[in-house]
């Protein structure tokens, strides 16, 4: 897989220097990181670093851990919209319609929000957490910006008739289904995946970042290992790009990004530093994973992804600058004064797609 990273990968870990933070002209630090590029045949198209470099999922498993619900036609019984099904993907804000989308979710399978075991957390969107204080309310399991993953893994369990108690235990027929659909993308043998817990007490997964790669490249696709149509993928990624607010929400990238993104763009960011994304260009799909290693979650991990996608072609160069102004700008002190910048320092194979 070519590479043009301008120092040579870590041996411990396959990270390179991706984005250098720089004070009167002088490097005062730098984040390394690693960069897959896969299209959904498999093919490499281009990488920075390590593509098997073993990564922690995080919220960029969310498109594929709905997938099992959508494949059991749960969506149909209890008639869950397109923006439900979008939020189970999504890490929101804590908006309120983020918040009534999750207890619709709840009430449709006769749920309620005592059922979520992913703790309680303020509103990411800090005017709705700005409302709550003002109210004199605390925030609930339906602000955490991972409530909508476990209403639609709760779903699941009720349409199965499985424990709705137990849904987050890693034996659980919902997180056997899960596993399986994620290995299955990711073009992995049965139980070859690495495990955690998540944030949010769910089960997590580990995998090479190639692999990662691979497995956004197919959702794009809507198609499995030997190109077979994959219904719950197309419906997935028609969800996310239909209602990109409710994969993250106002002043979010991920929004943002599949609003102005070129080929049907998708993006999920995850905790520590992780992006997974994928468009279509010319004819075929293609993945992106990006990992910065020692998980900054803004400065490093938007510009490495911005940048990913401008070089990729899957941004215009204005959209590209834009976003980044926006979400990344430069290192100003506390009289607003510029006094830094910060820069991408690697270059992806650029005239494939």
């Amino acid at each position: 897989m070519p590479s043009s990273a301008r120092a040579p990968a870590s041996p411990a870990h396959g990270y390179v220097p991706l984005v250098e933070v720089r004070r009167g002209g002088t490097v005062e630090s730098v984040h390394f990181g690693a960069i897959a590029v896969v299209d959904a045949g498999g093919r490499a198209i281009a990488s920075v670093g390590d593509p098997a470099t073993s990564v922690v999922l995080r919220s960029t498993a969310k498109p594929v851990q709905v997938l099992p619900l959508l494949d059991s036609e749960a969506a149909e019984r209890f008639g869950f919209s397109e923006e439900e099904i979008a939020v189970m993907i999504g890490s929101h804000g804590g908006e309120p319609f983020h918040v009534g989308a999750v207890r619709s979710i709840l009430k449709k399978t006769g749920l309620d929000e005592t059922a979520l075991q992913c703790g309680a957390h303020a509103p990411n969107h800090k005017p709705s957490a700005r409302e709550l204080r003002r109210l004199g309310r605390e925030p609930s399991a339906l602000h955490n910006n991972c409530s909508g993953k476990h209403a639609g893994m709760l779903a699941l369990a009720v349409h199965l008739g499985a424990p709705v108690t137990a849904y987050l235990d890693p034996a659980h027929p919902v997180q056997a289904l899960i596993r399986s659909r994620l290995e299955a993308l990711a073009g992995l043998g049965p139980g070859a995946m690495g495990t955690g817990i998540d944030g949010c007490s769910a089960p997590t997964f580990v995998m090479p970042l190639g692999s990662l790669a691979l497995l956004y490249a197919r959702l794009a696709a809507g198609a499995g290992d030997a190109g077979t149509p994959d219904a719950a993928a197309r419906r997935a990624v028609a969800a996310m790009r239909c209602h990109p607010e409710m994969i993250a929400g106002t002043d979010r990238l991920c929004t943002d990004l599949i609003r102005k993104g070129r080929g049907g763009l998708i993006a999920k960011i995850g905790a520590e530093g992780m992006y997974g994304l994928a468009c279509e260009r010319d004819g075929r799909s293609i993945g992106i994973a990006l990992k910065i290693a020692d998980g900054e979650g803004q400065r490093a991990r938007f510009s490495a992804a911005l940048e990913a996608l401008l070089q990729l072609g899957a941004l215009s160069a204005g959209d590209a600058a834009a976003l980044r102004e926006r979400y990344v700008g430069d290192v100003r002190n506390h009289r607003g004064l510029k006094v830094g910048t910060i820069a991408t320092t690697f270059a992806l194979a650029r005239g494939m797609l």
